[in-house]
């Protein structure tokens, strides 16, 4: 599988939240040492530089991240939120986050993991009770677990992201109709 973070759900909470992959079918911890944790943390803009993380931190990435998870799940179901996920996720969201600082060249976010992981839950919280809530929807791929913000014209968009799902599942369609093609014309 690949190692790489990916962020095609529109959103960072949704980012954060989709880092456990394949949930149904073989469950892929993006988050497997504190190293794979700061990555995510910089890749996705979070912050510009991050004190290492340790197994403490990951442990309650992990924990913030299931719950926002369960949350999102109930969201996009139309069902009442998990009272021990909102107290996770408001507990998390009530650390101090990132403060971004003006330096000479600019802005610049420098952060403890804890800090960066108070800014995910914020982010979360913001997006839980905002406008982009009926624009949820997980991705249409039976091995993706993804939630994403389908913000396409009609709301017509059925995959997290073209290069992770969507292509491998148009690639499979269209495999199944040749293969069933030939059989007829056999």
């Amino acid at each position: 599988m690949n190692l790489d973070h990916v962020f095609v759900c529109g959103h960072p909470a949704l980012d954060f939240a989709a880092t456990l992959r394949a949930r149904r079918s073989g469950r892929f911890e993006m988050f497997a040492t504190p190293e794979r944790l700061n990555a995510w943390y910089l890749e996705s803009g979070l912050v510009d530089a991050i004190t290492p993380a340790d197994e403490d931190d990951v442990r309650a990435a992990i924990t913030v991240r299931e719950a926002v998870y369960r949350l999102l799940t109930h969201r996009r179901l139309g069902e009442d939120f998990d009272r021990e996920a909102l107290a996770v996720l408001n507990g998390a969201a009530r650390e101090t986050p990132v403060t971004p600082q003006l330096s000479v060249t600019g802005r610049h976010n420098e952060a403890t993991p804890a800090q960066a992981l108070a800014t995910v839950a914020r982010q979360a919280v913001e997006l839980l009770s905002g406008p982009d809530v009926p624009l949820l929807k997980e991705c249409g791929n039976p091995e993706c677990t993804r939630v994403y913000i389908d913000r396409s014209r009609g709301l017509r968009r059925q995959w997290c992201g073209m290069e992770s799902c969507g292509n491998k599942l148009k690639a499979a369609a269209y495999r199944a109709r040749k293969k069933t093609a030939t059989a007829a014309t056999a």
